[in-house]
């Protein structure tokens, strides 16, 4: 039986997913806040104003069946019913009157909370609505990037994630086959429809890399070029570089001194070598590994990894799974980079603290990994009341797992999977392989 939250606990953490919010936000002019019309982000003041929507939706009116606070709000920030190109047009409030509306959800919110009875379906509700903000929070992030706006500034983290140094972690750590238990388990606190429920699948014993892909080996892909190689592309992955006139990854220039550095924000500087490459996407990681002779990982064997522990004579795998890569301890700091603290990626080989069993690296936080599988259900799915949360998108996306640099440690697990388009290279998005 899941073991939920209590009232003083989501209260503490919808404030932070608020302060989150805000400090991502705050210090843009309102032009910024509007940005260009790209298929790739939101109007940012669009996108707050409907973080708070979704909260005011599924707890204050779909749980107490309450008017809404908008007479306008379902005009304006209901994502299902409102085309993405038509955003940019829509009557939205100001930036003072959108977060007064934030304010006034979250005030409602939290009295609620003091005088409900805080049972399993009410406390789903009201994490359904706070990890939807943690990812917007993610979203708001890489759209700061993608536009080149400052880096944002979190000063109420600590930096314990903040390593330097580390440098790299090469070659490739053994797993053994067996029956693995894919997916959650009841007993975790939260858990959304796509990875319902744990199912046994049969894996075979493979080799997978000890650390996500490094800038310095994406290089050599580049310099070989890689991008104009047809050989090393599938068929959408070249009409896709094609389109795009891709050479490198998105953000990189070559300096005059021919050295090779990234755009940070709206920074230029030089490409950390030892650095887990991020902003690639689906296509160009296939494509890597083409070149490198090796594959991405199933998503199996990437859940393998992150969370199986092998029999006492290492042939194969226990019943028991982590739910995280070190144990089932919700405990951060100096095995992850997680939650902003560190401000970007960090070296691969850094966080040694937070190795799988099997010897894996940095399986949770500093970038989300690629991996080869379509996103699609689990056997026995079953949508959950927020419906639009999954399963529109099955086999159109590709899975991603582990989270990234940026994402929030209350969500994160070895179970948990995301997805994007393959062609999606805004997203803090990474790989690491496996031997064919």
């Amino acid at each position: 039986m899941n073991v939920h939250p209590n009232a003083s606990e989501l209260t503490r953490t919808l404030v932070d997913a608020r302060s989150r919010t805000l400090a991502l936000v705050m210090d843009l002019t309102d032009e910024q806040l509007m940005g260009p019309r790209l298929p790739i982000v939101n109007p940012l003041l669009w996108e707050i104003g409907h973080v708070a929507w979704f909260q005011e939706k599924w707890v204050l009116r779909h749980r107490d069946k309450a008017p809404p606070i908008r007479a306008d709000a379902d005009a304006l920030y209901d994502s299902i019913a409102i085309p993405h190109d038509t955003r940019w047009d829509l009557p939205l409030p100001s930036r003072e009157e959108t977060l007064a509306y934030m304010q006034e959800v979250l005030n409602r919110l939290l009295e609620r909370l003091r005088t409900i009875t805080l049972d399993a379906e009410e406390a789903y509700f009201y994490q359904v609505g706070l990890f939807h903000e943690d990812m917007h929070d993610e979203a708001f992030t890489y759209a700061r990037q993608t536009l080149a706006y400052p880096r944002p500034r979190f000063p109420a983290l600590t930096q314990e994630g903040a390593q330097t140094g580390g440098g790299p972690l090469a070659g490739d750590v053994e797993v053994p086959g067996g029956t693995f238990l894919l997916g959650a388990t009841p007993d975790l606190p939260f858990v959304f429809d796509n990875e319902k429920w744990a199912h046994p699948v049969e894996i075979q014993p493979f080799r997978i890399a000890r650390a996500p892909v490094t800038n310095g080996e994406y290089v050599a892909f580049v310099e070989d070029k890689g991008y104009l190689r047809r050989e090393f592309w599938s068929e959408n992955g070249w009409r896709w570089r094609e389109k795009l006139g891709a050479e490198h990854p998105v953000y990189w220039q070559r300096g005059s001194d021919r050295r090779w550095y990234r755009r940070s924000y709206d920074e230029i500087v030089s490409l950390e070598e030892h650095h887990a490459i991020i902003h690639v996407n689906w296509y160009e990681a296939e494509a890597y590994c083409q070149w490198a002779g090796c594959r991405l990982p199933t998503e199996t064997e990437w859940e393998v990894a992150a969370s199986g522990e092998p029999t006492a004579d290492g042939r194969g795998i226990t019943q028991h799974k982590r739910r995280f890569p070190w144990g089932d301890e919700p405990t951060f700091a100096g095995r992850a980079n997680v939650d902003g603290g560190a401000g970007g990626c960090i070296d691969v080989g850094a966080l040694a603290e937070g190795d799988s069993p099997f010897g894996c690296r940095q399986m949770i936080g500093n970038v989300w990994e690629w991996v080869s599988n379509d996103f699609g259900p689990y056997p026995g799915f079953v949508a959950d009341p927020y419906k639009e949360y999954s399963e529109p998108w099955f086999w159109t996306h590709k899975v991603l797992r582990g989270g990234s640099w940026i994402t929030r440690s209350r969500m994160i697990r070895n179970t948990w999977r995301t997805y994007y388009t393959p062609d999606r290279r805004d997203a803090m998005a990474g790989f690491r392989t496996c031997a064919r």
